[in-house]
């Protein structure tokens, strides 16, 4: 599955990906436009909030020396963004994410059984 930027998707006998894609016999399902909640929308949506919460600020901010101080400062930011503030958007309702999400997981849980 892919979204249907020019990366991915045109005339298969011309495109490389699309070509490689019928020569393989791999199946390409290019993802609904404009919308959300498919896994491209939601990963798309997660890039984009790092990017304007974190990379936009961090970058002005400081100069990194490595990949490494980049990575951990990355990784601080995720664990405050997902585990320590709270959030008031759809299914949150003023919890953190990842309690939001941790409380979901067990209800789908409860729901396989």
């Amino acid at each position: 599955m892919t979204d249907r930027g020019t990366d991915y998707c045109g005339a298969r006998e011309h495109h490389e990906y699309e070509l490689y894609m019928a020569i393989a016999d791999i199946d390409h399902s290019p993802t609904k436009a404009r919308h959300p909640l498919n896994p491209c929308g939601i990963c798309e949506r997660c890039h984009q909030a790092i990017q304007n919460k974190f990379y936009a600020i961090a970058f002005r901010k400081k100069v990194f020396k490595n990949v490494e101080e980049l990575q951990a400062d990355v990784d601080k930011w995720m664990n405050e963004y997902n585990d320590e503030r709270t959030y008031i958007g759809k299914y949150c309702f003023g919890k953190r994410p990842l309690q939001t999400f941790r409380g979901k997981t067990s209800c789908a849980r409860k729901d396989v059984r």
